[in-house]
């Protein structure tokens, strides 16, 4: 027997509104009524919206990508704002298809090894600086060290005013959105008015102008003077051709950057800065993660043993804990019903919008018991499916990026827990807060730092 349509019950626009300014609290409180399906109209563009957070019912939604559901690119124009039209997240269908099969080698292999002796010397000539302050908001280091690493590893700029320029403009935009109300701008296309610089959106825009500039040169001058043996991101791009031996255009290029580095380095600091305030939070896991790394430098290699870094379990575990309790990105890339189907007994139709609810999965108790609780021990003691845990999404618009994200987040934590002392400022619990379409923690985390005397 189907069931009823399980809907959150208030007017669309106050519902918009809630998700945009409180949605924890949003999916929380629906979760309570209709613990593994519901539906919202959080999107006025799209009607009816299905959050589904029970693990077979999103592997059905995912693994049907094809046929049942479809997942077209032009349900992100949230994002399109930024990373324009024509990025891996942006496509649809083929086109999607072969834009990851050209990004996908930038993030694995041996590429990886280069990356990890970049990520340590980044990390410590952020926090060197840190050292004389009194105190100073993680976050804010974390986006600077991430944000240096996409740079380097994508645009592969070391030095110069270019450099420097875009690091700036970069994070000038970035911080457009750093709050609820700043983020209604992107869910409220009715805000989107340039006005002049003077306004929230014109200022947007007159940054993004000089940031598109900025990489319009660079892609000009490495077409004039391209170097094979570069092993940044963007060399790979203008290298590559797809199936059919079409070349990346100057678009095509420029989107895609700002897809590397927008979706790239802002999730990369937040969910750094979400592990050092739990680390620092819980004595016991700082004192395995301690132990873990001491026996890890008295390796062959020591601390220059990037992927041996990579693989340590309780380091992946404490990682993993991170992602479940905070995971980045709060829903799968929304998917369409393409035709009739029925999910957990209830009737979903043609046009209807799906998409899995990581955060809710990640607080499932039936998976998670006691899930607000900090407790990597529970990614040792059992494997999780892909639709139990799945942090970077899943099915074919699962993250690019993934594994770099994973293994500069476990560089940048070795490399701090070796050299620094930390102490947590503030012993009130820090609150997620919306921050774009990402969670991020409220205030940023506030720390001081010390040298450590002896480093392992």
């Amino acid at each position: 027997m189907l069931k009823s349509i399980p809907a959150v019950e208030s007017a669309q626009f106050w519902q918009q509104v809630q998700w945009v300014a409180d949605p924890i609290g949003y999916m929380e409180k629906a979760a309570q009524k209709y613990p593994d399906i519901f539906s919202s109209e959080i999107a006025q563009a799209w009607g009816k919206v299905f959050f589904v957070n029970e693990p077979q019912a999103i592997q059905e939604i995912l693994t049907n990508d094809r046929k049942q559901f479809t997942a077209p690119g032009d349900l992100n124009t949230i994002l399109s704002p930024i990373v324009g039209n024509n990025s891996v997240i942006t496509l649809s269908s083929d086109r999607h298809k072969k834009r990851r099969q050209l990004v996908m080698p930038a993030f694995h292999g041996s590429r990886m090894q280069h990356y990890g002796e970049l990520i340590a010397k980044l990390t410590r000539q952020s926090f060197e600086p840190m050292l004389a302050r009194r105190s100073f908001a993680v976050r804010d280091v974390m986006q600077n060290i991430s944000l240096q690493v996409i740079l380097q590893t994508v645009f592969g700029l070391y030095e110069g005013d270019r450099l420097q320029k875009l690091g700036e403009l970069i994070s000038n935009l970035t911080e457009l959105f750093n709050s609820p109300l700043t983020s209604a701008m992107l869910f409220f296309p009715v805000l989107q008015k340039d006005l002049g610089k003077w306004s929230p959106w014109g200022n947007f825009v007159a940054q993004r102008e000089q940031i598109d500039k900025l990489i319009y040169a660079e892609i000009s001058d490495r077409r004039a003077n391209l170097e094979p043996e570069r092993t940044d991101i963007l060399t790979m791009l203008l290298l590559s051709t797809d199936v059919d031996g079409n070349a990346l255009s100057d678009m095509e290029l420029r989107d895609e950057l700002m897809a590397l580095l927008f979706a790239g380095h802002e999730t990369t600091a937040t969910a750094v800065s979400w592990a050092l305030y739990w680390i620092e939070r819980s004595p016991e896991v700082k004192s395995k993660l301690l132990h873990e790394l001491a026996a890890q430098a008295k390796s062959d290699q020591g601390d220059q043993d990037w992927m041996s870094i990579f693989k340590l379990p309780y380091l992946t575990a404490v990682c993993n804990e991170t992602l479940r309790v905070h995971p980045v990105a709060m829903l799968t890339f929304p998917r369409v019903v393409a035709e009739s189907a029925t999910i957990l007994d209830v009737q979903l139709e043609c046009n209807d919008i799906v998409m899995g609810c990581i955060y809710l999965l990640h607080q499932r108790e039936d998976l998670y018991p006691e899930p607000k609780k900090f407790k990597p021990e529970r990614f040792l003691e059992r494997q999780f499916s892909p639709y139990e845990f799945m942090p970077f999404g899943g099915g074919v618009r699962r993250c690019v990026g993934e594994a770099l994200a994973q293994f500069e987040m476990k560089i940048i934590l070795a490399t701090i827990l070796r050299h620094y002392q930390l102490t947590l400022l503030d012993n009130q619990p820090v609150k997620p807060q919306r921050r774009g379409v990402t969670l991020a923690p409220k205030g940023g985390v506030k720390m001081q730092a010390s040298q450590k005397l002896l480093s392992p």
